[in-house]
């Protein structure tokens, strides 16, 4: 009987899942009203389920951490148990919003069904509701979470609920059958490892070239693992969470790409970097010394503008870099310019294929080891990392549910590691939306940083504006000179 096995890396977000560090990534979308019957949305799910299998799998561990956890159905999937239905107390504004994410995303996903929920919220004021989506981070990646949400969400305000497909469940895996199995597959890896081995030395020149740098990028990951500055954005963290969240128009951006520099993510990284800049100023702590932030890097296909997109399966596809945040520097176009450096470095230096290489070694490491150094990963004190910040490229088209559109659509990133902040950007319809999450007990002012995320976004805009002036007026005052050179050499001629 094959079985569906993780990936080392989905099962590395599983294990290192405790108490307080739930690994489950999730957004919040506002959607126009007045709500649909809850009826609706369940049957416009319903009809979606065929698309997405691992919506009705459950986990499953091996005996004895003998291989890793597969994937299996799920005989008592029920879709009401997860497709829930609440209601703000009124009014209904965004900080009643703001606390019913930080609770419901405060609570971990029971292992025992298939692991996602999402709740539809009733009770917003401009008779808007929302839905709150959390899926297990082992099961999706940012992107393809990203794909996930086109195909649950539909294109057009017409689109009539598909009818279920029928379905069936299917026997149970036994605990002695998944036991067999992952013993057989330990028995198959060495092969399996010389296998590898052969097929890259037929290509030796292209072997050594990518041993090669992926060296190089192990040397800048282990010099990048050097700790940093003490401050407030890294301790002990709670099981509870507080969020906030922000938009910035995606024109903006790229106007700023556009007469300033640097690529969309740099930009978006300039003003997380003020955000967090202003936020530690207000905390009364020193902001001399750059806050390095964990960047997770897709490593799915890229389209032809370079952007990462989904391939059609739901595995995580994703690597890291590591980033210096220059919340030192006060000039923003300074800030810009800064990150933009980096990061063309970063990419040069081939960080994030030594991220992937390493994640594929664990394939070769025993699952009862990496079980153990996923649950041990998240006790150690740590401050070589400040926070995460991840950035996604969302759908640019308008979408649907149960006929009423989507108005806006905010991320939500887990926090691990003694990190307490993380950060995460989805664009989605001409906005780029900023999830803020952070621990309840240790970050009650999200909103210092969000506003400054604002604020960055005001003065870099700013200074775009002043560029494109200033080149404005240096065209015009070129053309005064031109023609009045012309009409001396015109002058001079008829003399």
């Amino acid at each position: 009987m094959a079985v569906d096995r993780m990936s080392p890396l989905d099962s590395s977000f599983l294990h290192i899942e405790d108490g307080v560090t739930h690994m489950h990534i999730g957004s919040v979308s506002i959607m126009e009203g007045p709500p649909p019957p809850y009826r609706a949305l369940r049957d416009m799910v319903a009809g979606k389920l065929g698309l997405v299998p691992r919506y009705r799998q459950v986990v499953r561990r091996v005996p004895f951490d003998l291989g890793r956890p597969v994937w299996a159905n799920d005989p008592y999937f029920n879709l009401e148990y997860h497709l829930r239905r609440t209601a703000l107390p009124r009014p209904g504004g965004e900080g009643e919003l703001r606390r019913l994410v930080g609770r419901v995303m405060g609570q971990q996903l029971d292992r025992a069904r298939p692991l996602w929920e999402m709740w539809m919220v009733e009770g917003l004021d401009h008779d808007q509701w929302a839905v709150i989506s959390k899926v297990h981070h082992c099961m999706v990646d940012g992107v393809s979470g990203s794909d996930l949400l086109a195909l649950i969400l539909d294109l057009s305000p017409d689109a009539v609920a598909t009818e279920p497909a029928p379905w069936d469940a299917g026997p149970t895996p036994a605990g002695w059958e998944l036991a067999t199995e992952a013993i057989a597959d330990m028995a198959s890896s060495p092969f399996e490892m010389v296998r590898a081995v052969r097929a890259r030395t037929r290509v030796p020149r292209r072997a050594a070239k990518q041993m090669w740098e992926t060296a190089a990028g192990l040397r800048e990951v282990i010099g990048g693992l050097k700790a940093t500055t003490q401050s407030s954005l890294n301790g002990p963290i709670g099981p509870h969470r507080r969020w906030v969240a922000t938009s910035v128009p995606v024109s903006d951006i790229k106007a700023v790409r556009r007469e300033v520099g640097g690529t969309f993510n740099d930009v978006v990284l300039a003003v997380i970097t003020r955000g967090f800049r202003d936020l530690l100023e207000a905390r009364g702590e020193s902001v001399e010394h750059p806050i390095r932030t964990l960047v997770p890097v897709s490593v799915r296909p890229r389209d032809e503008r370079g952007r990462a997109v989904g391939d059609g399966s739901m595995a995580n596809r994703v690597s890291a870099v590591f980033a210096e945040l220059p919340i030192g520097t006060a000039d923003p176009v300074e800030r810009l310019r800064t990150i933009s450096d980096q990061m063309s470095g970063i990419k040069e230096s081939k960080q994030a294929l030594a991220g992937e290489s390493l994640t594929n070694l664990g394939g070769f490491a025993p699952p009862m080891l990496l079980a153990l150094g996923g649950r041990l990963v998240t006790k150690v004190s740590q401050r070589s990392i400040n926070t995460v910040t991840t950035n996604v490229p969302g759908p640019q088209m308008t979408l649907y549910a149960a006929g009423k559109r989507m108005l806006r659509s905010y991320p939500y990133v887990p926090l691990g590691m003694q990190m307490r902040i993380g950060v995460a950007i989805f664009s989605y319809d001409g906005e780029a939306h900023f999830g803020i999450t952070g621990d309840f007990d240790t970050t009650p002012d999200l909103e210092v940083l969000a506003d400054g995320i604002r604020a960055g976004m005001v003065e870099l805009v700013a200074a775009g504006d002043e560029a494109s002036n200033t080149d404005t007026d240096r065209d015009a005052v070129t053309v005064d000179l031109r023609s009045h050179a012309t009409n001396g050499r015109r002058i001079s001629t008829e003399a």
